[in-house]
């Protein structure tokens, strides 16, 4: 066989599993994005308008936020959130918007302590989808009501709502490595 006809077998196989090779590492990627991510992977490729450019901000974040210094709790201070914690639920019974501005701000708090930046919204939501992409949408949906209770314009059942949701990422923040690490309320 000629120089010329292996050369012509031989380039496009290894043309072939050159593309095979990028294709799975795409979709190695894509896998681990979206299983790092949750429901946050389809949400940024929704409003990034292609999957490469939701990819791309995925991996921006992911290495803001490996520069971040997230520490655990300590105890004790565990133990001051999870008190405080309580006394937000109990004065939702008398107060509920004063009571879910709290829960924000408790939230807020906790965030900072474990050295997450909490310079905005929107900048706190991306650095939190990074370790709790799955319970965001509780947060985005607690700050959605939170904003409408400013305004005077939130339900009781919304309020309520936004309790809950504020609680399943406070409950996520005060544990470390998934274990919880406060007394079941």
């Amino acid at each position: 066989m000629s120089t010329g006809t292996l050369l012509a077998i031989i380039i496009p196989i290894v043309v072939v599993l050159a593309l095979i090779a990028v294709a799975a590492s795409l979709l190695t990627r894509r896998r681990r994005l979206r299983g790092r991510f949750g429901p946050e992977y389809d949400r940024t490729v929704e409003g990034a308008g292609s999957r490469r450019a939701a990819e791309r901000e995925l991996r921006a974040r992911e290495k803001r936020h490996d520069a971040l210094d997230i520490k655990p709790l300590p105890v004790g201070a565990r133990e001051r959130y999870t008190q405080e914690w309580s006394s937000v639920q109990q004065e939702f019974v008398d107060r509920p918007e004063d009571a879910v501005h709290d829960a924000d701000r408790l939230v807020t708090s906790l965030m900072h302590e474990r050295g997450y930046p909490t310079e905005g919204f929107e900048q706190q939501a991306e650095d939190l989808s990074v370790r709790h992409g799955r319970t965001l949408e509780h947060y985005r949906a607690a700050h959605e009501v939170e904003t409408l209770s400013t305004r005077s314009r939130a339900t009781t059942e919304q309020l309520r709502g936004a309790m809950v949701h504020y609680r399943a990422l406070f409950d996520e923040l005060l544990s470390d490595g998934g274990r919880a690490q406060h007394a079941p309320s």
